[in-house]
């Protein structure tokens, strides 16, 4: 079972979620503001963060940015919980690099099984040593470092940008359908329609540059990662 942070200012709710939680069998910590959940963080390094985004002090979409930029607790699984559904806030979350995202009210069961689908990802992710460095063209990925090069200039991506591009290239020369990149990059089916997973390739593509043209779109089917560099100048 795991350590789990939660970052909720609502007492009911948080209460709600501590009991469940603690009844699974995972440890609990509540923290009611977004800087507090923060220190939390970097403090207790939980297996897992529940992230509401309307905090009194600071947004939550800043904790999830913080978070993903601080190198302690970039690697922390953050779900997001929030009252706003509209698809536009999806997409800002998993681009800040929220691994999942559940709109109140939700089911408790619904969101523990998606929390087990997040840790049991993880668990099975293997350990990846400064070898792991693969080279196709001007692209430079180095697993274990989560860190990527273009002409040899580095790029940000997000963690979720991160696990597309290593899943399409890992998968170079078959066509991967929307619902298995969703499936395969959040551990879940997840609750979007699949044109966010096309926003996310769009803008995946436009960080990639040079070479951008090696991620593929197989129109009415999904993505494709070319079987090797000259695939694409072609």
């Amino acid at each position: 079972m795991a350590n789990i942070l939660v970052i909720e200012d609502e007492p009911d709710l948080l209460q709600v979620l501590e009991y469940n939680l603690t009844q699974a069998g995972h440890t609990v910590t509540g923290a009611a503001l977004g800087n507090v959940g923060l220190e939390c963080a970097r403090r207790e390094q939980p297996q897992l963060i529940l992230l509401d985004l309307m905090l009194p002090d600071v947004s939550g979409t800043e904790v999830c940015r913080t978070l993903k930029e601080r190198p302690e607790t970039r690697g922390i699984p953050v779900i997001m919980v929030t009252a706003r559904g509209e698809e536009i806030d999806r997409v800002v979350g998993f681009e800040l690099g929220a691994d999942d995202y559940v709109v109140k009210p939700f089911s408790v069961r619904e969101l523990l099984l998606r929390i087990q689908a997040i840790l049991r990802r993880n668990q099975r992710e293997p350990e990846l040593g400064p070898s792991d460095i693969v080279e196709f063209g001007v692209l430079r990925i180095d697993r274990g470092a989560h860190r990527i090069w273009v002409a040899n200039q580095e790029i940000e991506l997000t963690a979720l940008e991160f696990r597309l591009l290593v899943m399409l290239y890992d998968r170079k020369n078959r066509v991967q359908t929307r619902s298995t990149l969703l499936d395969e990059v959040w551990g879940i089916q997840a609750d979007i329609t699949t044109r966010t997973v096309d926003t996310h390739v769009k803008r995946l593509r436009e960080k990639l540059e040079s070479a951008r043209d090696y991620i593929e779109t197989v129109r009415g089917v999904g993505y494709r990662f070319v079987a090797s560099p000259n695939e694409a100048v072609a």
